[in-house]
């Protein structure tokens, strides 16, 4: 069997050792080299041709961001960033990811003996999730700047409007747009290259969407810097679930890292729930858990869409969704970085469409429009 071979990258021995020694306890894979800086992996690139890189973010002489700009600029190859967990870490992750860096992990602990074979096995699954995508490498559509909202000038009265006070905000009149005038929800599910194709559809939606709920695998720490980021960049208001919050209009929910998001109800109103249960599928937060809250809380209501992932997480919870009555998308093989999670939800016969990444937005838009509904909504 050809093993995966991989080039680590870190300043730090002790984490080169550690991701070595992780990576060389696979049956699949090994550590054909390591370096301390991006000159030197350089060399190494040409040497052995690795199939996956581990890229720390912050190194001396050229930082992992540059370094990987030069990457997929010379020698598209699946690259999984190793992150810290700081403000300035998450924020260059995702600069990253927007990049083509398939996936991230957080540095690992020094002191990592409790949990040793669960981080282990996060890094080797993604390895492997970067290593499927190799051939997928570009297929993204291109990725937008995130750039800070522009303030905006009222027409009326000629007063400059801050960029956050200009973002749409539901109101009564909001009643008569298209889509919140339903009680119609959105259930979104994905994994390894799953933050840059939430953004390709949430930058499509207008305003006047319905609700979005989504789970993307992601640890804690992470998820709210990467709802601000779409934020800054979408039509609609995108944040962090809260537990107990009303659903609205308008709104893109993620999931919380390390915590679980279902959809519930409180009287006429759909709530986030979050929950610290068990991780299924080894994950939380975790698809599964989703859209099966969907099938239990209004599966007529509810089209689901499964992007790419590695695994099969919420496979089976979408297929149940839709015998009770829900409308799938699935994302298709060709636009998904690592087809997982899609092709398992196709298999047990749970879409309705599969479609390209690109034309989601607009199927669900065309979708909602040919059913309309009624409002459920009261604001």
């Amino acid at each position: 069997m050809n093993k995966i071979k991989v080039l680590v990258v870190d300043d730090s021995a002790l984490i080169r050792n550690l991701m070595s020694k992780i990576i060389n306890s696979q049956r699949d894979m090994e550590t054909v080299a390591t370096a301390p800086d991006p000159f030197i992996a350089r060399d190494q690139i040409k040497k052995f041709n690795p199939d996956v890189i581990t890229l720390d973010i912050e190194m001396p002489k050229m930082d992992g961001i540059e370094f990987l700009e030069k990457i997929m600029r010379l020698r598209p190859t699946p690259v999984l960033m190793v992150s810290t967990l700081t403000e300035r870490g998450t924020d260059v992750t995702f600069r990253a990811l927007e990049l083509g860096a398939v996936d991230f992990v957080t540095k690992p602990k020094l002191d990592i003996s409790q949990g040793m074979i669960d981080y282990a096995n996060e890094i080797t699954d993604k390895i492997r999730a970067a290593y499927a995508a190799r051939f997928r490498l570009n297929r993204l559509p291109p990725k937008s700047a995130v750039q800070p909202a522009a303030a905006q000038t009222d027409p009326v009265t000629g007063m400059v409007v801050p960029a956050e006070a200009a973002k749409p905000v539901p109101t009564n009149n909001a009643l008569g747009n298209r889509f919140a005038a339903t009680e119609k929800l959105v259930l979104i599910g994905s994994s390894t290259g799953g933050t840059e194709a939430i953004r390709v559809i949430l930058e499509q939606l207008p305003k006047d969407s319905p609700a979005i709920l989504i789970t993307q695998h992601m640890p804690a720490g992470f998820t709210k810097s990467f709802a601000d980021r779409l934020n800054q960049v979408c039509n609609i208001t995108v944040k962090e679930a809260v537990h107990g919050e009303r659903v609205l209009p308008g709104h893109a929910y993620i999931a919380p890292g390390d915590k679980h998001l279902l959809l519930g109800r409180s009287g006429a109103n759909y709530i986030c729930q979050l929950s610290d249960s068990e991780p299924v599928n080894r994950h939380r937060p975790s698809v599964e858990v989703l859209f099966k809250s969907g099938q239990e809380v209004s599966p007529r209501n509810i089209v689901g869409i499964m992007l790419t992932g590695m695994g099969k997480d919420g496979a089976q919870a979408m297929a149940d969704m839709k015998k009770a009555g829900s409308y799938n998308i699935c994302q298709d093989e060709a636009s998904s970085v690592v087809f997982g999670m899609p092709r398992e939800a196709i298999a047990l016969g749970a879409a309705d469409e599969v479609v390209p990444l690109n034309m989601i937005a607009k199927r669900l838009l065309d979708y909602l429009s040919k059913i309309g509904g009624r409002s459920a909504v009261r604001i």
